[in-house]
């Protein structure tokens, strides 16, 4: 879909409304010891929370009266059809683990995508203030030292490089190999960042962020920042990431070429 300068800023506006609403919604449930939370997975850990659902509920409200036309596809409401071809992608909590335990790495997820895929995204760490938007002409963040444009990392060899990623396990036993074949090469590796670790890459502080098991809202809104902030992201076989599963985001197509060669020997 091709936009104009004018429908981009617009787009902007709202997404930056949905952002200041969603903080406003979670920040009084952060650290509260009333926090109530509900367990989503049968025999395991996968906890929403009273803040993501108020959240995605105050968001999905401003888009009823912004824009009524648009779908939107969030975590905890599903999906409401459009009749324009443009679809919000809502994560109210990215990291709601690390929300209930009190770590400032969860965000929320804001992106905007067309048939072709995500072109606008936006990752908010309310409690840090940082804000991190990228468009199809920008990549910049807002936070408590100001403005600054965002750049992922120049190519360096793999054995310089800093990876992250969200579970120790990863995936599978075969996806967690896979992965630590990559990491066993690093100079460092880091877990437990949820979409922080995307914005870290954009900011140009890490090179690579390598998960499995991702939804579609997972994934949008940082591939949209990653990219626009001169990265890349795709699945473990090179193909497009956005509907979720396997990603690997990278600074530049050098370490993305390194670390996917790795991936792919793997037979992943």
């Amino acid at each position: 879909m091709n936009l104009s300068h004018t429908h981009l800023h617009e787009i902007d506006a709202v997404a930056n409304q949905l952002a200041d609403a969603a903080r406003a919604v979670i920040l009084p449930f952060f650290r509260s010891p009333s926090l109530t939370q509900d367990n989503k997975l049968a025999g395991g850990y996968d906890p929403v929370t009273e803040a993501d659902r108020a959240a995605e509920q105050e968001m999905r409200g401003l888009l009823a009266q912004m824009r009524p036309d648009d779908a939107i596809l969030g975590e905890e409401l599903g999906y409401t059809s459009g009749t324009t071809g443009l679809t919000w992608v809502l994560d109210p909590i990215d990291g709601t683990r690390g929300f209930v335990s009190g770590t400032p790495t969860w965000g929320v997820l804001i992106a905007v995508r067309d048939a072709i895929g995500p072109f606008y995204g936006l990752i908010d760490q309310p409690y840090i203030g940082e804000r991190f938007i990228g468009t199809p002409t920008a990549a910049h963040m807002t936070g408590p030292s100001g403005p600054s444009p965002l750049t992922t990392l120049p190519p360096r060899a793999l054995s310089q490089a800093t990876v992250f990623t969200t579970f120790p396990e990863v995936g599978s036993p075969a996806e967690r190999e896979a992965f630590q074949q990559v990491a066993g090469q690093a100079k460092l590796t880091r877990y437990g960042m949820d979409c922080y670790a995307y914005a870290l890459l954009a900011s140009g502080q890490i090179d690579l962020v390598i998960e499995a098991g991702l939804q579609a809202y997972d994934i949008q809104a940082p591939i949209a920042v990653v990219q626009a902030a001169g990265g890349i992201v795709t699945d473990w076989d090179g193909g497009p990431a956005h509907e979720g599963g396997r990603a690997i985001a990278a600074a530049n197509a050098d370490i993305h070429k390194q670390a996917l060669d790795i991936l792919k020997s793997c037979g992943q």
